[in-house]
């Protein structure tokens, strides 16, 4: 259970004043640690402050020039995730303009891991590079670095990352992590190294060639890569994001437009949210389920047709994305609600061989959003090899931590609040039980503590103005190491709650006060949790910022928590359910129990859909029989809900077993029929009753299917429409897909040996009608 602090009672001294700054964000700068008023200027406005610079920066542009003026081959190197993108297509465009010759390259993550690899570096050599250029990665390619050497070709590396041991045999190597701790730029992301090499390479001090852009055009790159990256928002950084932000309100590149057009964003009131909610996940979908490299080209290119068929295939693969991450999610949730005592260690680590390593990271940040803990998501491979994602708190260096094990790893790397790292199955436990004792270090006895959630101030409803919202956004850009307020109003009431959004997977809560004033509050993700009581008191807390609809400004209430303050009323017991056991039984039984109770319902699906109804045909009846095993608890849950019953006879005869192969033979079959017969139309309803499995299962198999360019598939809520129009392969995708349909069987597969055999039947089914 998540501790509510109260904010820590704060004086404004005298000296504040002449900022003229309102109460609560004054209040909030003293309690951030900013007690000086010139301290509180730099903060608030960053863009006043004076730029730094790498001291070997000029280094780097020399050879850089040197190779524009021999008009030699250059190649930049990127990486796959938005920080690694975004250094590229920064690089990319400023090297154009330039007029250089330059090529550009990102690993693709379904082959190839992070960092520069001699196997697809050779061929961009024998096509004629002569400079090799890193962004986001490099610093500990020793091999690659040392291999380009031998083959004549310069090498120039931007990273951000940890140092090895040693720095690679590079021309120049140019890293915040080489910098003094307390220096402005100590806390750059990949992008913000590349941009200060691009600022230097368009300073006419430095460069000896005519420029078609200034750096200012490259600041809107700057700002997703750094909020993408969950960057400190500190110093130069926190500088280089806000102008990135309001770059990006204005940005002219194409590619973005058209992004959020497909996702509804508004780019007027774009903020940090709309990048780590909307770009970021579009753009890291292509990164861990393709090909990154069109995500260059997306951002740079200038023609309109090929910015929206590139928007589009971004598009779809984001659906894909949060297809397997509800999938991911869903069963590392299972995992701790089936052994609690993995929420009492400092941190979150759960492994599982069904799980996408293409959205483990999204997951874990997930958890630390839910549980206030750092989390580390494994997915083991066939050798016993398990390769995870970490995300970080607020104080809590995750890197630092996970280095202290590095005996363990078979490799890691990272920054402050998100890292990678690899290590044998066998070493799992003892990385856990190592990894908390670091945690410890640094956390000291919170580490351990019941999660805590900061309030920063209690509110009334009416107090909730788009002038406070506005006050507020002086301390924006929020993110790591400058955490957005947390506000809280005590005593509310539920007036309603709606499912929202193309998927219906978020809620709007309508919450009213004891003297009528009411308020929505935004649950991103909400769909499916537990909702405040509709009959209690309770306090909310919630972050708030100022939105666009349909060009009216208005409060923009975001859900974080609430708890409960008034007990319910004394709840009238109605009577149990009778549960009548017939596990045992045979199929004639079935047909006996008919003649005995004409009006019963029997919920039948699959190869026994004959004897029944599929769960979206049920209604309410005071018998119903359970003839098929439910494939999950939400099934079953959602049958009971619809039937109503008084009396439930359980049959549970157990579907055939499939493996992903045979599952997807017939759910091709299923699909085929509906081209051939219902013009392609179907619904993800009617395909799950007919497999007699999970609904996530089948939106698995079709786009799998559609990966594999068997055909198209769309899907729009329930209904799904097919066509024999066949798209462009993705092996990449295709294989998570394999990964997390594989695993969404054997999840149906567990609970369906569980029902068959659970000795308190009744327990189990009530306990279902009650949720």
């Amino acid at each position: 259970m998540t501790r509510w602090l109260d904010p820590h009672p704060v004086d404004i001294p005298a000296s504040f004043q002449s900022l003229g700054l309102p109460p609560l964000v004054a209040q909030t700068l003293l309690r951030r640690g900013i007690s000086r008023p010139e301290e509180a200027e730099a903060f608030l406005y960053p863009e006043k402050n004076p730029s730094s610079q790498f001291p070997d920066i000029e280094k780097a542009v020399e050879y850089i020039n040197l190779a524009i003026r021999k008009r030699e081959r250059i190649c930049v190197w990127g990486d796959f995730d938005v920080d690694g993108q975004t250094s590229t297509a920064l690089l990319v465009q400023t090297l154009q303009a330039l007029g250089a010759d330059v090529v550009y390259y990102i690993p693709v993550r379904g082959r190839e891991s992070h960092g520069v690899h001699i196997e697809s570096l050779k061929p961009i050599l024998d096509n004629g590079a002569r400079l090799l250029l890193t962004c986001d990665t490099g610093i500990t390619a020793h091999e690659a670095i040392d291999y380009a050497n031998s083959r004549g070709v310069d090498v120039i590396i931007t990273d951000h990352h940890d140092l090895g041991e040693t720095l690679p045999n590079a021309k120049a190597v140019i890293n915040p992590k080489l910098l003094p701790d307390d220096h402005p730029l100590r806390n750059l992301a990949g992008v913000g190294v590349a941009y200060k090499l691009a600022e230097a390479m368009l300073d006419i001090r430095y460069s000896n060639t005519e420029s078609r852009i200034s750096n200012i055009e490259l600041l809107d790159l700057v700002a997703l890569g750094l909020i993408a990256d969950v960057a400190l928002l500190q110093n130069e950084t926190r500088t280089l994001a806000k102008q990135g932000i309001q770059k990006l309100r204005e940005t002219n590149r194409l590619g973005i437009k058209v992004m959020a057009e497909l996702a509804g964003a508004s780019l007027d009131t774009l903020t940090e949210e709309t990048i780590g909610f909307t770009f970021a996940p579009r753009l890291n979908a292509l990164g861990r389920l393709g090909d990154a490299n069109p995500a260059v080209e997306l951002l740079i290119t200038n023609n309109p047709s090929r910015a929206r068929v590139l928007a589009a295939q971004i598009e779809g693969l984001n659906a894909q994305r949060r297809l397997l991450t509800k999938q991911v999610y869903d069963a590392a949730e299972n995992q701790l609600r089936e052994n609690p005592s993995l929420l009492t260690e400092p941190a979150i680590v759960l492994s599982h061989p069904n799980w996408s390593g293409g959205v483990v990271g999204i997951v874990a940040n997930k958890l630390v959003e839910r549980y206030h803990k750092p989390a580390i998501l494994f997915t083991e491979s066939d050798d016993g090899i398990l390769r995870g994602s970490a995300r970080s708190i607020e104080g809590l260096h995750i890197t630092d931590a996970i280095a202290t094990q590095k005996n363990l790893l078979l490799g890691f790397g990272g920054h402050p609040m998100a890292a990678g790292m690899s290590l044998q199955k066998d070493n799992l436990t003892s990385f856990r039980k190592g990894l908390g004792k670091a945690i410890e270090r640094q956390l000291g006895e919170i580490a351990r503590e019941e999660p805590a959630l900061q309030i920063d101030a209690w509110l009334g409803l009416p107090d909730l103005s788009l002038s406070l919202a506005d006050s507020l956004e002086l301390l924006a850009p929020f993110g790591a190491g400058n955490p957005e307020l947390t506000l809280a109003t005590r005593g509310v009431r539920l007036k309603s709650a709606t499912e929202i959004g193309k998927t219906k997977e978020h809620i709007r809560l309508t919450i009213e006060d004891e003297n009528g004033n009411s308020q929505s509050v935004l649950w991103w993700g909400g769909a499916g949790e537990e909702l405040p009581p509709a009959d209690a008191k309770f306090d909310i807390a919630y972050s708030l910022r100022a939105a666009s609809y349909r060009g009216q400004r208005q409060v923009n209430l975001q859900f974080q928590e609430f708890r409960v303050v008034e007990e319910r009323p004394i709840e009238v017991r109605e009577a149990r359910l009778e549960i009548r056991d017939l596990r045992l039984e045979s199929a004639s039984s079935l047909a006996a129990l008919q003649k005995q109770s004409p009006a019963l319902q029997i919920w039948a699906e699959g190869t026994d859909k004959a004897k029944g109804r599929a769960r979206f045909e049920l209604f309410p009846a005071d018998e119903f029989v359970i003839y098929t095993t439910p494939p999950s608890p939400a099934e079953l849950r959602e049958a009971l809900e619809s039937v109503k019953p008084k009396i439930v006879h359980v049959f549970a005869v157990p579907p055939a077993e499939e493996k992903p192969d045979d599952f997807l033979k017939r759910l091709a079959g299923l699909c085929k029929f509906a081209l051939n017969n219902k013009g392609g139309r179907t619904t993800v309803h009617k395909l799950a009753a007919a497999m007699a499995s999970r609904e996530i299962a089948v939106q698995l198999g079709l786009e799998w299917l559609a990966a594999g360019g068997q055909l198209t598939v769309n899907v729009e809520e329930n209904d799904v429409q097919l066509s024999k129009e066949t798209q462009e392969k993705n092996p990449y995708l295709q294989a998570e897909l394999f990964i997390a349909l594989r695993g969404a069987l054997n999840e149906t597969s567990a609970y369906r040996k569980y029902f068959a055999t659970a000795e308190d039947l009744g327990k189990l089914i009530e306990g279902m009608a009650k949720k």
